[in-house]
């Protein structure tokens, strides 16, 4: 355990390796502590790009455009885990950065962070690599059907999964792929999903959020609730696992960890190095929300009290929102306890994440009916 540098102080600038929201609450928490913040990312309409002071617009290996943010910053965190890890050595030449490479490698490959996982005694669903179509004979003997092949790489919010029910399925999905190395997860007795955001400093100090409950719609997350309706002690040890998947990954910044829960015990379902959509409920219900926390991680100041001043739900809100004239703002907004964050994406999709609201009670039940009610009619 490293003792804590000193701290970076606002009016430093500070630089950030991704230009979607998640970079872009970075940077509105950090313009608001009174730092700079830069940029990099290829996107020229980037949400974060539209807060920050600097955009940078060159790709994430652009040596010059690297040497430029490294020369500039006083320290540089992440938004997304697929940020090559060459770019965060070569960062960390010129400048603090903050998770390191190390780190960030175990979680942008399903099968490294699986079996770094199952290394570390960690428990997980019952797993398999499959790095060529001959694998998967074995893979399915041993995890059984039904199962889910995932990509290793480049996988998230439903992409690049499929349900396989037998050799054949498996192998469809798998060329389907491209043939790229996967991972097979057998299949499980869901009962809830969980997530703990944390933040943990130079120092091996380490701050926990509330544990929030999880729902997905088509493999991305629709709802979370917090505090999560789990029993305490299930919770405690929720944040406990947390904790100490950061303590041996020696991770430095804000992370989160995603639960299943099966039969009353907790798996480790994924690593995220870096804040999380569970954790967006903070922005409203907590004394200090994850962004701002991913700034005092950085910058080596104190981390932030992380207690929750009211129970919450938090509602994506996709692409798919844009039809039939909507979305009906007005209908969420009527509605003084509801908190609304858009990221200032110009074109909807459908399952592209143009923001959330947050609705605060101190009922968390008639928090979840209102959310789930304007879900539905915005």
């Amino acid at each position: 355990m490293s003792s804590k540098a000193a701290p970076i102080l606002p009016g430093a600038t500070l630089g950030i390796l991704g230009g979607g929201q998640l970079g872009r609450m970075f940077t509105i928490a950090a313009r608001t502590m009174g730092y700079t913040v830069m940029v990099l990312d290829p996107d020229p309409a980037s949400p974060a790009g539209q807060m920050a002071d600097v955009h940078l617009e060159a790709g994430y290996a652009d040596a010059a455009a690297l040497a430029r943010l490294g020369q500039a910053c006083a320290a540089v965190t992440t938004e997304f885990e697929n940020v090559p890890a060459a770019s965060l050595v070569a960062l960390a030449r010129h400048c603090r950065v903050a998770p390191g490479a190390d780190a960030v490698a175990v979680a942008q490959d399903r099968s490294h962070e699986k079996s770094w996982l199952a290394r570390q005694g960690f428990a997980t669903a019952p797993f398999a690599l499959v790095y060529g179509e001959g694998d998967l004979d074995a893979a399915l003997a041993e995890v059984g059907t039904p199962a889910l092949l995932k990509v290793a790489r480049f996988g998230y919010d439903g992409k690049g999964q499929a349900r396989v029910g037998s050799k054949n399925e498996a192998r469809a999905a798998f060329r389907e792929f491209g043939e790229q190395p996967c991972v097979l997860e057998g299949y499980i007795a869901l009962e809830r999903e969980i997530s703990v955001v944390l933040a943990r400093d130079d120092a091996g100090e380490c701050a926990l959020f509330p544990v929030a409950e999880n729902r997905h719609a088509d493999g991305i997350l629709d709802v979370s609730l917090a505090p999560a309706r789990v029993p305490d002690a299930l919770a405690i040890e929720a944040r406990e696992m947390a904790r100490a998947v950061a303590d041996a990954l020696g991770y430095v910044g804000v992370m989160a960890v995603e639960f299943f829960v099966t039969g009353g015990r907790l798996l480790i379902n994924e690593i995220a190095p870096r804040p999380h959509n569970s954790g967006h409920y903070t922005l409203d219900a907590c004394v200090t929300d994850q962004f701002e926390q991913q700034v005092r991680a950085l910058c080596n100041l104190p981390l932030g009290d992380t207690r929750l001043l009211s129970p919450v739900a938090m509602v994506n809100i996709l692409g798919d929102r844009w039809r039939n004239g909507g979305p009906h703002w007005d209908a969420l907004l009527a509605h003084p306890n509801v908190k609304l964050h858009l990221y200032g994406k110009a074109e909807p999709r459908p399952g592209r994440k143009m923001g959330h609201f947050n609705v605060l009670d101190a009922d968390p039940a008639a928090a979840l009916a209102l959310a789930e009610r304007l879900r539905d009619v915005l």
